[in-house]
């Protein structure tokens, strides 16, 4: 037997998430079983643990994008019993059971070896998050951008994407300019080391002008929607944005003129299907890069049982940083 989050469906379309002790002979059929020790918390989890928003295939279901564990056993060479290993994306969690249970049996092709200098518990405080984050800064580094060329915009700042962007930017010698609708938060980003803050309300309508002042040698943005049509025409000659996620709307009302007249880049990051190779390099990139102090600052600690009032929560735009679930507590 084992602990899971277990989500189940009423005929009249209501879930409800509870925890559970089930037979771990459940787990779907796939080629490594490992024993979990830590997962966290995403926007997707929210989600899955809630209405399901079209994510989840099949009830019950148990959700969890990500998880970091141990090796229990293995049908794959590339992995043996006792080997840690780090799961991010992939569906798991949304059509594949995921993370949010003592074991999870998952396709060898989806792990990945632990980076050395990081702990189990360290890797679930960066998770989806931190690699999305990670992801984006090496394509705008990939697109030339350096420290000298001026501030770096972080958008959606006190989310998990937000969150560890600031502190690896911050630690790599660029000058980070946070932007939020929580300015009560400036303290926790000024930690990060976000060197200014700008309120959301700055950022949250288009302008009629095809291009403002160049402001920006980059940017990591988590909201989409207007604020990164009104970004766009800030940005400096060649430089970049990277696009990670869409909390404040999926339609992009924006004008060509950034694009044509400047040189901006929009690069779309998507880190639920990376090849092995990239996802091993952010990961390497994120042993080095990310500072354990500012990583810790942003952890929040959890439980299986926490799970149902924190899914609630991360969908209203209520949790800081990262979750950190210790499933086995």
């Amino acid at each position: 037997m084992m602990r899971a989050l277990v989500v189940e469906k009423s005929a009249d379309g209501t879930t409800r998430a509870a925890v559970e002790d089930i037979d771990e002979g459940r787990l779907p059929v796939a080629a490594v079983t490992v024993r979990i020790e830590y997962s966290t918390l995403n926007y997707k989890d929210g989600l899955c643990i809630g209405p399901g928003a079209g994510l989840v295939k099949s009830y019950p279901h148990v959700p969890g994008v990500d998880f970091a564990g141990i090796v229990e056993a293995s049908e794959d060479s590339r992995y043996q019993p006792g080997d840690a290993v780090v799961l991010t994306g992939w569906r798991v969690g949304e059509i594949h059971w995921g993370g949010y249970a003592q074991k999870a049996r998952v396709d060898a092709d989806w792990l990945v070896p632990l980076p050395e200098g990081l702990t189990t518990r360290e890797a679930m405080a960066v998770g989806t998050a931190g690699l999305t984050a990670m992801l984006a800064i090496m394509a705008l580094e990939d697109h030339g951008l350096t420290p000298d060329q001026g501030e770096v915009l972080v958008t959606g700042a006190t989310g998990g994407v937000g969150s560890v962007a600031t502190a690896i930017l911050s630690n790599l010698d660029y000058e980070v300019a946070a932007v939020t609708g929580r300015p009560e938060q400036a303290s926790y980003l000024g930690n990060l080391g976000a060197g200014k803050l700008i309120t959301r309300d700055e950022l949250a309508e288009t302008t009629p002008k095809p291009l403002e002042r160049e402001t920006w040698a980059g940017c990591i943005d988590a909201v989409g929607g207007a604020m990164l049509a009104r970004v766009l025409g800030q940005m400096k000659q060649n430089s970049s944005v990277a696009a990670v996620g869409l909390a404040g709307g999926a339609e992009l009302p924006a004008k060509i003129t950034p694009f044509i007249l400047r040189g901006v880049n929009l690069l779309g990051i998507n880190s639920v299907t990376q090849p092995f190779e990239k996802r091993q390099r952010a990961w390497a990139r994120i042993a080095r890069d990310l500072p354990k102090d500012r990583l810790e600052g942003m952890i929040v600690p959890a439980t299986l049982q926490d799970l149902p009032r924190l899914g609630a929560e991360i969908l209203k735009g209520k949790v800081r940083g990262r979750v950190v679930v210790d499933v086995n507590a």
